[in-house]
């Protein structure tokens, strides 16, 4: 168990030494390439490549933090595992696949750290060994593996050029570009893609904490930042991405509202805010993309975290239904729980406001199509809705659940969140000030300005008004139908249940085939066709021989 502080210090401290490397190679404007040639067959290399630059630095940076925390909050939530050191070891090959894969230009060597991601999350999803559990990971391999289909077809398809390094891409065409966006979208989980997302939550919670809110559903948008220079070449695509991302955002945070897991609510927020991040991506600012992307790193972290805190004190209750008081029994928890979520909803000058008004900023001084742009307004909308619902019911009703007398708070998980609770307060505006300082100056009419804080407003009076007539509309025959549509996220979640059923199927018949007759003939088989092929040998040999012996007599005979 002294490993598991050893690794959560080690990776703080790296977390330090790397930030300040990050800053000096930003002030400096320095880049590492380091290439190691692998194999080279005429004027075709394969060859891994390392890049090591200010954008890396940082992401790894938070990446470290983040896993170091995580890993001492494991210690307690996960310390009645029999396999907590096998539990630990996939986490450290995750964190290891997540920095092979953010170092690499070369599209090969970010093949293997994309299949290393989606290979230990799905090991980390059937954790726990129950039905739902290899269900949630079914349909999370599944959904990754189209994505890694769209990835291989682009090494194909830019072959061609001669180099997989991203800076020669643009001979591939839009096509290469295509298949980029469909693996981003699959790993990013935006539609038709989404249903994985929210059943990875069948994960143990110190893997939702690090993989589903600050790493593995960012890999497609960081593989997006490195490759937004071939997406801005085409009017299309980002128009395509654009349309998929702002329906990711309205569906996840309409069905935010009426879910009742709470770590499901989590995730889907944290669907609604990658759908944000592709947004701004689509209109090309990859730094604004990825300046919300560190800042929601930190506070979903910690959100994950504090949620997981109320599941292991409830006994691994996960209805906010049956929630209720915790404010007075785990304040400290609480306090963490409010600053995280105060931070997503964009409250000024808590780190996600930062990020997120000077996206909302940017898309209003953008041209953009007035019905795009109020679905993005609805869906900041909904962010301040589900996040009053789940005050509401676990802060603000009473508890119908556990006796709240033997709920306690545990010292070491909160040491792990004190951290990360004082990043979701200053990340914003520290990033703010190292490096994003001078990219973009925004200048807007005080009557647009304030849109933002009066959607807000908004959302806060009609979640206030659904909740004093829920008791009136939530109970009709309709409204019940409604509630099963969008919680279902659409249906999606039906047709992929459609989808993987027949691998499934085909799966279980080929492994009883396979360990009865499958075995069986084919030993039958490889014997016979050993024997055949040893009595073929000797027979020809024997004729050649005879042949060789034949033509020898009768040409020492001719001449």
């Amino acid at each position: 168990m002294m490993n598991i502080y050893m690794y959560s210090i080690v990776m703080f401290l790296s977390f330090f030494f790397i930030s300040l490397m990050s800053l000096v190679f930003y002030f400096m404007d320095l880049g590492l390439l380091m290439e190691w040639m692998v194999i080279s067959v005429n004027s075709f290399n394969i060859e891994i490549i390392i890049l090591v630059d200010w954008v890396a630095l940082l992401f790894v940076g938070i990446i470290f933090l983040i896993s170091s925390m995580v890993v001492l909050y494991s210690f307690i939530y996960m310390g009645s595992e029999k396999f907590i050191e096998r539990f630990i070891y996939m986490v450290l090959l995750f964190i290891f696949s997540m920095v092979l894969m953010i170092m690499s230009p070369n599209i090969i060597s970010i093949l293997f750290g994309w299949d290393g991601l989606g290979l230990v999350s799905y090991c980390l999803v059937v954790f726990y060994q129950n039905y739902s559990s290899y269900n949630s990971g079914m349909v999370t391999i599944l959904s990754n593996r189209v994505g890694d289909v769209g990835l291989l077809m682009a090494i194909g398809m830019v072959m061609m050029s001669g180099s997989w390094n991203y800076w020669v891409m643009e001979i591939g065409g839009q096509l290469s570009m295509l298949m980029i966006i469909v693996a981003a979208m699959t790993k990013s989980a935006q539609i038709p893609f989404s249903v994985w997302l929210p059943m990875a939550m069948a994960a143990p919670t110190p893997v939702s904490a690090l993989v589903h809110s600050s790493t593995l559903v960012t890999a497609g948008i960081y593989l997006m930042i490195r490759f937004s220079e071939m997406l801005m070449v085409s009017d299309s695509m980002s128009m395509i991405l654009l349309f998929f991302s702002v329906l990711t955002m309205f569906m996840s945070g309409i069905m935010a509202i009426v879910e009742n897991d709470l770590k499901k609510i989590i995730a889907l927020s944290t669907l609604s805010q990658l759908g944000l991040m592709m947004m701004i991506l689509s209109l090309g600012m990859k730094m604004i993309a990825f300046y919300h992307l560190l800042t929601h790193a930190i506070f979903k972290s910690m959100l994950f975290m504090c949620a997981g805190s109320v599941i292991h004190l409830m006994m691994n209750n996960q209805d906010i239904r049956l929630l209720g008081s915790l404010n007075e029994v785990i304040p400290f928890t609480m306090m963490g729980f409010y600053i995280s979520s105060l931070s997503l909803c964009g409250l000024p000058f808590m780190a996600g406001f930062y990020s997120k008004d000077y996206i909302m900023e940017l898309v209003y001084s953008k041209n953009i199509n007035i019905f795009m742009l109020g679905m993005i307004m609805l869906s900041l909308m909904f962010t301040i809705m589900y996040s009053l619902r789940l005050y509401y019911y676990m802060f603000f009703s009473s508890n119908k659940f556990y006796g709240l007398s033997f709920v306690g708070e545990n010292k070491l998980m909160s040491m792990s969140l004190m951290v990360l609770m004082v990043l979701s307060v200053m990340i914003g505006s520290l990033l703010s000030w190292l490096f994003f300082m001078d990219f973009y100056m925004i200048y807007l009419d005080f009557s647009v300005k304030i849109i933002t804080l009066m959607v807000c407003l908004l959302g806060l009076i009609i979640m206030g008004m659904m909740s004093i007539l829920s008791f009136k509309i939530y109970k009709s025959e309709v409204s019940i139908k409604i509630k099963y549509f969008l919680s279902s996220m659409w249906f999606l979640s039906y047709l992929y249940m459609w989808i993987y059923w027949p691998f499934n199927k085909i799966g279980s018949v080929m492994m009883n085939f396979d360990s009865t007759w499958g075995e069986l003939v084919s030993y039958i088989m490889l014997l016979s066709l050993i024997k055949w092929f040893k009595m073929m040998f000797f027979y020809y040999m024997y004729l050649f021989m005879i042949l060789f012996v034949l033509i020898y007599m009768v040409s020492i005979f001719l001449f």
